[in-house]
This record gives structure tokens, C-alpha cells and sequence, in this order.
């Protein structure tokens, strides 16, 4: 047995069952996974919005910030659903 399928080993923890497990997992992955979408558009977003770095942000950059998330947040949507529907 590997360690995800043995049991607490006596320290008082509960077992989890093999669905407490893929929900667990699944609930990692999509934390992981918007910590990486977060990463991106703010890098992403910033390097074309950012010219000149400041202590607040001007109006344009503000807007353009917005729309540059919009985007990716769209685009992120259409990938999801195109691979969501390719697979079945």
C-alpha cells in the first residue's frame, strides 16, 4: 500500500475514503491552479499596462489592467470549454 491508501498508522486521525481523497486532491489542484492563473495575468497584465511604475495608477492604466484581465479571464473560458468538449 502507498501512504495516501494506508490508514492513520494509531494517531488518532480519521481514514479518508478513496472520494475524500479525489475531493481533497481536486480542491489542491484548483487552488494551484488559480494561484498560477493569478501569477500569470498579473504578470502579464502588468508588463503591458505598467509603463511607468508609481506609488497608485493612472486612469489608463487602471482601464487597460481591466480589460487585460477580462481578456484572460474570456480566453481561459473558451480554452476550458473547447478541451472540456474534446474530451467527451
Amino acid at each position: 500500500m502507498d501512504s495516501f491508501s494506508r490508514g492513520s498508522g494509531g494517531n488518532g486521525s480519521p481514514e479518508l475514503s478513496t472520494d475524500q481523497l479525489i475531493e481533497q486532491v481536486k480542491a489542491q489542484l484548483a487552488q494551484a491552479y488559480a494561484e498560477e492563473f493569478l501569477e500569470i495575468v498579473r504578470e502579464k497584465c502588468f508588463d503591458k499596462c505598467i509603463t511607468k511604475p508609481g506609488s497608485s495608477l493612472g486612469g489608463s492604466e487602471s482601464s487597460c489592467i481591466s480589460r487585460c484581465v477580462d481578456r484572460y479571464i474570456e480566453a481561459t473560458g473558451i480554452v476550458a470549454k473547447a478541451l472540456f468538449n474534446a474530451s467527451q
